[in-house]
């Protein structure tokens, strides 16, 4: 229970720092163990890391979005197939990855290089459903790991994207075509 209350302590100061500052590197684990009132090593003992940390407030703000979005909710709950309820998945999320852009910034090396990849992918459902048993799960799991991957790096690295290939990821008709584009490229309809 005090532990529970300790790691909430922390990740609320993360979240005002990451929400003050102008850079992630500014929001040091100092700041962050300052600003919650707890010693410094209770973010590693809670967390592993200050990345980690991070990742998990990340991980819960982008889960409260999505499951609280009547928009979304509908979209998955619609009859439209498994290829388009992805589509909107990934839409939604990079919309709130380039409006949270100080987090983005600040997990993306994490996740890229350290996210437990034994973990759910938010993805995986709709690209099993997409192949019902025409594809293994094990090529699912890649499919959807090399597609979560790919976006979140075309996020972290959006203006060098809009500069080489002139997509614009904020412009949101750009986006959708852009997120379009990638799933259908990795989710073909051949085996």
């Amino acid at each position: 229970m005090k532990l529970d209350i300790t790691k909430g302590k922390i990740k609320e100061a993360a979240i005002q720092l990451m929400k003050e500052c102008s850079s992630p590197s500014e929001v040091t684990s100092r700041k962050i163990a300052k600003k919650a009132g707890v010693q410094l090593a209770m973010i590693n003992y809670c967390f592993g890391s200050r990345e980690a940390l991070l990742f998990s407030v990340f991980n819960e703000m982008t889960a409260y979005i999505l499951e609280n979005d009547p928009d979304f909710a509908a979209i998955i709950k619609s009859g439209i197939s498994p290829k388009e309820k992805l589509k909107h998945l990934h839409y939604n999320i990079i919309v709130f990855l380039l409006d949270e852009f100080t987090f983005t910034k600040a997990i993306t090396g994490y996740v890229l290089l350290n996210r437990d990849l034994t973990k759910a992918l938010n993805s995986l459902p709709f690209v099993m459903e997409h192949y019902s048993g025409r594809r293994s799960l094990q090529e699912c799991k890649l499919i959807s790991y090399e597609l979560s991957s790919m976006l979140q790096l075309a996020v972290y690295r959006h203006d060098e994207l809009k500069e080489l290939c002139g997509i614009d990821l904020k412009d949101r008709e750009q986006l959708k075509r852009f997120v379009d584009m990638q799933v259908d490229l990795f989710l073909t309809d051949q085996k």
